[in-house]
This record gives C-alpha cells, structure tokens and sequence, in this order.
C-alpha cells in the first residue's frame, strides 16, 4: 500500500509523494514491458536510436581511453531526458492513445524552455566528469596504449593503479547517484504538469530521500539492465531502453501524487 511521505510547510509549492514497497521496480518493469507490447514500433524505434548513437560514440572514443570509459558513464546520466519521447509514449498509451514515434517527439516542444534548462544542466555535468577523468587518466596512465580496450584491461581488469581505480569508481559512483536522485522522476513531472526544473529536480530528490532503499534497487537494477545491454554491443538496448524509458514513466505516476 503506498502512503503520503510528510512535507513541511516549506515544500507546500511542490507535488506530494508517496513511499513505497521495496519490490514495486520490478512490478515497473513489468509494466513497462506492458506498454512496450501495447505500442512496439515507436519503442523500438527509441530502443534502436538508442543503440546506434551507442555504438557510435563508443567507436569514436575507442583510441582515447578516458573518452571511452566516461562516454558509458555518460550515458547513463543524459538517458532520462533523451527517454523524454518513451514517456510521452507511455501517457499517452494511459490515455488510451497510441501515438506515432514522430508524434511522440512532440513532447519536447512542450515545456521545452525547461527541458532545456535540465538538458544543460546534465551537459555540464557530463563535461565536469570527463574533465575530471581526463586528467585523472593522464596523471595516471601517461604512457598507456592509444587502444582503449587495452587501456581498460590493464588499469581496470589486470589489477593495476588499484587505488586509482577504486578512487575512480567511487567518485563516477557518488556523482551518478547525485545526478540519479535529481532525474528520478524530473523529466516526467515537466512533461506531465510543465513543471519547472528546480520544482521538477526538488520534487525527484524528495521522492529519492522519502524511498532511498527501493530506488536504491531500482538504480541497480537499471545499471544491470543496461550494462547487459551493453555487452551484447548495445543491441540488446533496442529492447532494454523502451522497457526502463516506459518503467520510469510508470515509477514517477506511482511515486508522485
């Protein structure tokens, strides 16, 4: 059963939300199976667009090292607004419509001044994190090989530079739960009541905070899907994208009043 989390009066302007049970992402997947059932060829569609611009920017970073590993990193932080068309899929299907994939793209057009403010906002944090990489990797790996999957093997999965990488990690994991907590439910909420972006990115860290154990798994479980994803050279994104992208459209209606 899920139940109203407290506001204090100083959040009065912001939508009220919910807590909820541990177990409810895998009732989201479920359901985003659903709609991606309901209404394939323009999920698949995203899916598939999702996967192409992958391996494009993988293929692109491959000779520089730290490039390559923040451009994985990187997508996981700018995914929630590019999974913006798979929501407004999904509030439609809600609706009983079932939209076209160019009548999806739409919804950018709608609340588009905040969108891009929040579009912005993870551009510049992705460009923080690769700067921070970039020179992390050149104080570390100044004479490494130009080949970034060798690259990876010896400072990664060879076992060298650990305090390095364990360092590396744990920051790239600490900045991805930041921005995580702030995009939860921040992209939704703009399409869905032409939310502001503080108020969008204020509500999505009251939801995290209100429910920080099920989102917890919910952000594991969306890493595990997607590194899957990418180990099947990101085909398999074709289907894991619109599955997560329609599964957050239905955790922001159910975390949000």
């Amino acid at each position: 059963m899920n139940h109203s989390f407290d506001h204090s009066p100083l959040s009065s302007p912001l939508p009220r939300t919910r807590k909820i049970a541990a177990n409810r992402p895998l009732a989201w997947i479920g359901a985003g199976w659903s709609d991606l059932k309901a209404n394939p060829l323009p999920s698949l569609a995203y899916g598939l667009l999702f996967a192409l611009a992958g391996d494009l920017i993988i293929l692109a970073a491959l000779d520089q090292p730290h490039l390559l590993t923040v451009a994985i990193s990187g997508f996981f932080l700018v995914a929630p607004l590019l999974a913006a068309g798979l929501y407004e899929l999904s509030r439609s299907l809600a609706k009983g419509e079932r939209l076209l994939f160019i009548d999806s793209l739409r919804c950018f057009r709608r609340n588009g001044e905040s969108l891009l403010f929040f579009g912005l906002i993870l551009g510049l944090i992705s460009l923080f994190w690769e700067r921070v990489s970039a020179v992390a990797f050149a104080l570390v790996a100044i004479d490494s090989p130009s080949s970034g999957a060798i690259f990876l093997n010896e400072i990664i999965f060879a076992g060298e530079h650990l305090a390095f990488t364990a360092t590396w990690f744990a920051a790239g994991a600490l900045l991805a739960l930041l921005v995580f907590a702030s995009t939860v439910v921040s992209v939704p909420l703009m399409l869905d009541r032409d939310a502001d972006a503080p108020t969008a990115i204020a509500t999505s860290l009251r939801v995290f905070i209100g429910n920080f154990w099920p989102l917890i798994g919910w952000a594991l479980l969306i890493v595990a899907l997607t590194l899957l994803g990418f180990a099947t050279l990101l085909f398999g994104l074709i289907v894991i994208m619109p599955i997560l992208g329609h599964a957050s459209w239905h955790a922001y209606r159910e975390l949000v009043e």
